[in-house]
């Protein structure tokens, strides 16, 4: 597979990536086994009994590149979904696969690229382990290995992308609630769901990471949710994390200049 260096997706090629219908999850982590099973992902060393509700992975990591949340919400007894009062809300979580992908942006040993459909992976055997990436990233999915300190995350089975397959968890997905395709053409089935949804009386429906001008210039796997970001972890607002470096790196220069030049004047003005 042709890669890009860094930066942008590369421009003519059809972009790839995830939409995710979090009204037809049904919890059954099908995503996150079938996703450890096809990248070799070990079992996570965190894994314990957190008592939150049916969901001990807890969160995305170096060994959880797919994290499918439960979330046990008080409603009224007459909101759509509700049973005695609660409402089951479930989310297949992922890597967001950036536009404006502040990791690519930090990494200081090429270790992670963009692929030519637009996704984002790291190379084990180039990472360092700096963690510059970890910090970087807007919606803290990268996470790194305690044993070695490498970078690790979702690469979208690049490898299976390679062959023309769809990625493992959206293989297994038994009620098509990760979809993996073109990215315009998610975008247009998303937008088809959420008016459906609306249709249905599902008010708080939206769509989260789809739109190409919010503060990461779109998402490569968006979600359709049917509360609020904050309510499944999610920041409401991302941004670039690095999308004031330009304006640094020029001030810092222009600092750089005016001490050069004052030590210039001392020292010549010393030897007369």
């Amino acid at each position: 597979m042709s890669v890009t260096s860094l930066g942008m997706p590369t421009v003519g090629v059809p972009r790839k990536g995830f939409f995710t219908d979090t009204s037809l999850c049904i919890g059954c982590k099908a995503c996150e086994v079938a996703c450890k099973e096809w990248n070799s992902v070990p079992a996570d060393s965190n894994l314990e009994l957190t008592g939150e509700s049916f969901d001990n992975t807890s969160a995305l990591g170096a060994d959880t590149w797919r994290h499918v949340a439960f979330i046990e919400k008080q409603v009224p007894a007459t909101d759509p979904g509700a049973h005695d009062g609660v409402k089951w809300l479930m989310s297949s979580d992922v890597c967001k696969h950036c536009t404006h992908a502040a990791c690519l942006d930090v990494c200081p040993t090429g270790a992670l690229f963009r692929t030519e459909p637009g996704t984002v992976v790291v190379q084990q055997d180039i990472c360092n382990g700096c963690g510059y990436c970890v910090s970087a990233c807007p919606y803290g999915v990268i996470d790194q290995r305690k044993d070695d300190g490498r970078a690790f995350k979702c690469t979208m089975c690049y490898d299976r992308l390679e062959v023309g397959e769809e990625p493992a968890c959206a293989k297994a997905c038994p009620t098509k609630s990760i979809q993996y395709g073109e990215l315009d053409e998610l975008r247009e089935r998303a937008d088809a769901r959420l008016a459906e949804l609306h249709e249905r009386g599902e008010a708080g429906a939206q769509l989260y990471g789809r739109d190409p001008e919010n503060g990461v210039g779109g998402d490569g796997a968006f979600f359709l949710l049917l509360d609020e970001p904050e309510t499944y972890g999610l920041p409401p607002d991302p941004i670039v994390t690095t999308r004031d470096l330009p304006a640094m790196w020029k001030r810092a220069a222009g600092a750089a200049a005016g001490l050069l030049a004052g030590a210039a004047l001392v020292f010549w003005g010393g030897r007369k």
